[in-house]
């Protein structure tokens, strides 16, 4: 879905996603200090997470990118078995910390899901707006 976005598109996509994430995660951070005040601070902790997750996927393909620049026809199937574990260890230490964290405080646990959520939602919407705007579909 994104192969045939223009690579300047990327980087303002992100960088809307990031942004648009604190707003509502600002926002749902005030709404959740109401509830309980451990679940502003998992929702911040949640959003945190996510924003360093995708600095992080950001970084690796990158730097996968430099390394075949040169290369007429990059394997793409070698490319994402080398990003595949690293990704995953990430996904995998992100689930640790929630459901740790729901085992120590349901209010922080809770929060640490929704701001992980929060972001993921605000991510998706961000890209199918880049996506139709990119096809003349808005």
């Amino acid at each position: 879905m994104l192969d045939d976005l223009s690579p300047q598109t990327l980087p303002r996509l992100m960088r809307r996603t990031i942004w648009s994430a604190l707003v509502v995660g600002s926002i749902g951070f005030v709404v959740a200090v109401m509830i309980a005040p451990l679940a502003g601070l998992g929702e911040v902790i949640g959003l945190v997470l996510s924003i360093l997750n995708l600095r992080q996927n950001d970084k690796q393909i990158a730097v996968m990118e430099m390394r075949t620049a040169g290369d007429a026809d990059p394997n793409v199937k070698v490319l994402r078995r080398q990003l595949r574990p690293k990704i995953m260890g990430r996904l995998a230490l992100l689930t640790v910390v929630a459901l740790g964290s729901l085992l120590l405080s349901v209010a922080l646990g809770l929060g640490i899901v929704a701001g992980l959520a929060l972001y993921n939602i605000v991510f998706v919407v961000n890209t199918f707006g880049v996506v139709m705007n990119q096809r003349g579909l808005n």
